[in-house]
C-alpha cells in the first residue's frame, strides 16, 4: 500500500507504515519474516527494517530505494553500503552489531544484522534518548568503558572513527549490554580529508574533519571520544565545568581529548583511556 503526501510517498509492510520519495517494491524482504520495525529517518540512502522470523528477530539494513531524507543517488547508497561490510567484519567485536551476511538483492544491497533490544541515545529517538540518559553515573560509566574498548581495538587495526555519533550508541537495559552501530564510514589512517565538512554529527566531529587537506588520524578518534564523554556526562558542545555531571580529574581528561589543537589532545585513545580511568 502506498499513499503519497506532498512530495513523500507513505508505503507499508505488514501494517508498518515508512516514507519514501517513490513507491519501491520490498516483496524480497518476505524471506527475512513479518517486518514489525521501520527506520526511514536516516540521510545516508539506507532504510532499515527489523524483522522476526521463526522466533529470531533480524536488523535489516538496504540501499537502493529512494529514502525520504537521502539527496544523492540510490546507485551511490549502494556502492557505500557494499564497501561497509568488509569494515563489519574486520572490525567484528562483542560490542558491535553483528553482521550475518549481505548481498545483492531487490535491485539494490542488503546487510542483515542480527537485532538487539538496545535503545538508541541518537537525539533523533527522543523518548529512547530520555531513557539512556536516566541511567545512573555508573552505568553511563560502563557505557562509556565499552565504546572506549572497541574504539581502542579498532584503533590497533588501524581504524579512524569516521561519523561516530549518539545514534551510533545502543544500551540495553534487560542485559545491561552496550551495543554499537552504524559504522559504515569507517576508514584505514592515515587519510587526508578530501571533502571539507566531513560525515558526521557537528557535536562530535573534530576541527580536522571540517579542514580540506587535513590528516584523519589517531588524534581524530581520540577528539571523538572525549566529545563522547561530554555527551554522555557534560553539556556535549557546552564543555563548561558547570555541566560536567563526574570529578575534576575525568573532566581534564575529557577536556583535553577535544583540544582544538590535534597536538594537545592524548597521543592514542589508550593513552586517554589510562588517564580516565586513574582519574577521581
Amino acid at each position: 500500500m502506498a499513499e503519497k503526501e506532498a512530495d513523500i510517498i507513505w508505503q507499508e509492510l505488514d501494517g508498518v507504515p515508512f516514507r519514501l520519495k517513490a513507491p519501491f517494491d520490498f516483496s524480497f524482504l518476505a524471506s527475512w519474516g513479518k517486518v514489525f520495525k521501520v527506520f526511514d529517518d536516516q540521510d545516508s540512502g539506507n532504510i532499515c527494517f527489523g524483522t522476526e522470523r521463526a522466533g529470531r528477530r533480524f536488523f535489516l539494513k538496504f540501499a537502493g530505494a529512494p529514502a525520504a531524507r537521502y539527496e544523492g543517488s540510490p546507485a551511490d547508497a549502494v556502492e557505500r553500503l557494499k564497501a561497509a561490510v568488509p569494515v563489519y567484519r574486520s572490525l567484528a567485536h562483542p560490542n558491535l552489531i553483528q553482521l550475518a551476511d549481505a548481498f545483492e538483492t531487490g535491485g539494490g544491497y542488503l546487510a542483515v544484522f542480527c537485532w538487539t533490544d538496545g535503545i538508541c541515545m541518537g537525539k533523533q529517538y527522543p523518548e529512547a534518548r530520555e531513557k539512556f540518559l536516566t541511567l545512573p553515573a555508573e552505568k553511563r560509566l560502563g557505557v562509556f568503558d565499552a565504546i572506549l574498548d572497541f574504539h581502542i581495538c579498532a584503533a590497533a587495526k588501524g581504524y579512524v572513527a569516521v561519523d561516530f555519533y549518539d545514534g551510533s550508541i545502543l544500551y540495553d537495559f534487560e542485559q545491561e549490554k552496550t551495543v554499537l552501530c552504524d559504522i559504515d564510514f569507517y576508514q584505514k589512517a592515515p587519510f587526508v580529508n578530501t571533502m571539507g565538512r566531513m560525515w558526521g554529527s557537528a557535536r562530535f566531529m573534530s576541527p580536522e574533519e571540517f579542514t580540506q587537506g587535513a590528516a584523519i588520524d589517531e588524534a581524530t578518534n581520540v577528539f571523538t571520544m572525549g566529545a563522547t564523554a561530554f555527551a554522555l556526562f557534560g553539556g556535549e558542545l557546552d564543555r563548561s565545568r558547570e555541566l560536567w555531571t563526574l570529578g575534576e580529574g575525568r573532566y581534564a581528561a575529557a577536556f583535553k581529548a577535544v583540544s582544538e589543537k590535534r597536538e594537545e589532545r592524548y597521543p592514542s585513545i589508550q593513552a586517554f583511556k589510562a588517564t580516565w580511568d586513574a582519574a577521581d
